[in-house]
């Protein structure tokens, strides 16, 4: 399953194709790419470059005492990741 979310897309192929094609150092060198990169799907990039861009503005004319925009707030369409462990323990002090 894990692979099917790597694959997909990779070269316009189906994830079958991509399986009979790639060999598994070139199968890594993607997954290493994608969890570096992020997503392959141009929409999703321009979505996060415009996500980006908003979250610089809100910051730049940002209200004294208002809350700080995150990132994630420009990005509706995405979910926020979870914070680790280590994140928590230091909110939590």
């Amino acid at each position: 399953m894990w692979h099917e979310l790597v694959l997909n897309g990779i070269g316009g192929r189906t994830v079958a194709e991509a399986q009979a094609r790639l060999s598994y150092v070139e199968f890594l060198r993607w997954a290493a790419y994608r969890r570096k990169r992020g997503s392959l799907h141009p929409g999703l990039r321009a979505d996060r470059a415009a996500g980006k861009l908003a979250l610089m503005y809100a910051s730049a004319h940002k209200k004294k005492g208002a809350p700080a925009p995150t990132f994630w707030d420009f990005l509706p369409y995405e979910e926020e990741p979870p914070i680790s462990m280590e994140q928590a323990m230091e909110a939590w002090r």
